[in-house]
């Protein structure tokens, strides 16, 4: 009897601590005198979230709400005070100039518990200061370079099962195919291995990929509750990934790294670029440290990490590159021309060099990441309580959330005319040498911009590259105009795919 009524006492002690702290959060903007709307009891200012709005919803909403308003809008970010930042000269201080105030993200990760959470993206502090380091030599152009034949075999690859699909039916979808493409790039760049999800659409890490993405370990509440109070949550060991996903990560990783240092296996990858850490052979950092000595649990962390974020996001942009291309065949047939001479310059041969032979098709992708910004939000947390230059009242407190509406800037008319017509020549090079860089961040902006960025680039021009080259692609009956967002995603994308006409030229 005596120990219940001491968890009893526990667990009031506990009802009792979230119930002040959330009535103490509610009220914070509002006493502070700055701008915020009344949040949710739970749901802080996310309320329709998954429901009604898309990820992206939110953030678009409130920065075309509020902007102008002021440096930063105050926000809930489920429950936690946060500050929504408007002012681009602002951005620009929390991302690059006082970048050392802002390094953190914030997020949940406990990887003690769920090792896949001691990623890159997720770590903070001195753990990923270090953890950059090591990783940074495995995204140099030389690294690239390597990876490239890897990239072109597998759509060489892509070119003929697409082929034999249109030819079956010439309505194909899209955005599936796509994610079997880089699925089985990045798994073959990151882990070494043949997926085969081209062929077989239920290959192993297809179902695996898809199911980190879009299955959650929690609801709504409960994901609420962890990144309204992610100490907390993580002293109650709480774990973000399914246990399944988590236990196929560690299973893959540790067969992978045995079978390579058994057989003396070298790939020039980022597999083994991490089995070099793990076995503490020394690797330069562009500092000079010495940096040596992963985890295997650190290991699978990065290489999920790499998996998820490098499959999901080049996917995506390529199949609303093509899906805006399909309704514009004038653009598809410039960029198509190109790519032509492209392989005649080089006799018809493509290698990482000849990319630069393409600056149309780059300014397209550039278009369709601003357009279609798949993470449509940056975050990072105040290391210090920072007062906005120039505007006193404005002070981000320390631990406080700083939210980055990427989607609202890439989308504000005054940077970008008519910003929700696809208009690739948004990036010709004049027009970028005259508006500030800030304005455009698909990957980020500063010390902690996208590590993979550059792989990103190339796995999606590659893509694009021999797709349009072999196939023209149109609007059908069954395409989605215009295009509705998936509301249960964390990323933009489209809720019933991307349906196009493909036919063999």
């Amino acid at each position: 009897m005596a120990i219940f009524m001491i968890l009893l006492y526990i667990l009031l002690a506990l009802i009792a601590y979230v119930v002040i702290s959330f009535r103490k959060r509610s009220s914070y903007w509002k006493s502070q005198g700055i701008t915020n709307e009344e949040p949710h009891p739970l749901l802080g200012n996310m309320v329709g979230l998954g429901k009604s709005k898309s990820f992206g919803d939110v953030w678009q909403e409130y920065y075309e709400k509020f902007k102008g308003s002021g440096p930063f809008l105050g926000f809930y970010f489920f429950h936690r005070p946060s500050a929504f930042l408007l002012d681009p000269a602002l951005i620009k201080n929390v991302l690059i100039k006082d970048f050392n105030k802002f390094t953190d993200r914030g997020f949940f990760h406990n990887p003690k518990d769920d090792p896949l959470s001691g990623q890159l993206f997720l770590i903070d502090g001195n753990k990923w200061r270090r953890m950059r380091n090591k990783l940074s030599p495995t995204f140099t152009s030389g690294k690239m370079r390597f990876m490239f034949p890897i990239v072109t075999q597998i759509c060489e690859e892509f070119v003929e099962v697409l082929a034999k699909a249109a030819e079956e039916n010439p309505v194909v979808e899209m955005r599936e195919m796509l994610a079997r493409f880089t699925t089985d790039v990045i798994g073959s760049c990151a882990f070494g291995i043949e997926c085969n999800s081209l062929k077989n659409p239920n290959a192993i890490f297809r179902v695996y990929g898809r199911k980190g993405l879009e299955e959650q370990r929690h609801g709504r509440l409960v994901m609420a509750f962890m990144n309204s109070f992610p100490e907390l949550s993580k002293a109650l060991k709480m774990k973000l990934f399914p246990e399944d996903v988590i236990q196929f990560f560690l299973r893959i990783v540790r067969e992978t790294v045995e079978y390579r240092e058994k057989n003396n296996v070298r790939r020039n990858d980022f597999m083994d670029m991490l089995i070099d850490l793990k076995n503490k052979k020394l690797i330069k950092s562009e500092h000079g440290d010495d940096l040596t000595n992963l985890t295997m649990e650190e290991i699978t962390a990065q290489a999920h990490v790499f998996f998820n974020a490098g499959f999901e996001t080049s996917s995506t942009t390529m199949g609303f590159a093509l899906y805006e291309l399909a309704q514009n065949q004038e653009m598809q047939d410039r960029v198509r021309q190109e790519i032509r001479d492209m392989y005649e310059k080089w006799e018809n041969k493509f290698s990482y060099e000849s990319m630069k032979d393409m600056p149309y098709l780059e300014q397209i992708i550039a278009e369709t990441l601003r357009m279609y910004t798949v993470v449509p939000v940056l975050n990072r947390q105040a290391l210090e309580d920072y007062v906005v230059p120039g505007n006193p009242k404005y002070v981000i407190k320390k631990g406080m959330p700083v939210l980055i509406p990427v989607v609202g800037i890439h989308h504000d008319e005054r940077y970008y005319p008519e910003p929700h017509k696809f208009n690739p020549d948004n990036f010709a090079p004049e027009l970028v040498a005259q508006r500030d860089s800030i304005l455009y961040m698909p990957f980020g902006e500063g010390p902690r911009n996208c590590i993979g960025m550059r792989f990103g680039k190339m796995q999606t021009t590659v893509g694009l590259a021999m797709l349009l080259k072999n196939f023209k692609f149109s609007v059908c009956s069954e395409t989605q105009i215009p295009l509705q967002y998936d509301k249960k995603s964390f990323l933009i994308s489209s809720e019933r795919g991307i349906t196009l006409r493909v036919t063999r030229i």
